[in-house]
């Protein structure tokens, strides 16, 4: 089991330009690659995918800034393997 949870500040183009390239990936039949902050994992998503998208803008009466956010998430079900099978890998 692996997993990859990390943030970075990056300017909108280069965001747009990593989920571009993600988008590429997710369109052909084989694996993905996700990397940031030095982090890498491989996924191989399966067929069909739950996409879930959320949208957020939080403050309060008298804030001067709002909190805005965009999540996404990508969910699918495979059948378990080890690591050694090749099925998840983590690289830090």
């Amino acid at each position: 089991m692996g997993e990859l949870e990390t943030e970075e500040q990056r300017s909108r183009t280069e965001i747009a330009s990593y989920l571009r390239n993600l988008a590429d990936q997710l369109d052909g039949d084989g694996d993905v690659t996700l990397e940031l902050g030095g982090n890498e994992v491989l996924l191989n998503p399966s067929n069909p995918v739950t996409f879930k998208l959320e949208g957020e803008s939080d403050w309060s009466e008298g804030d001067t800034e709002a909190k805005q956010s965009i999540e996404f998430e990508l969910v699918w079900w495979r059948e378990a393997r080890t690591a050694k099978e090749g099925e998840l890998k983590v690289c830090e």
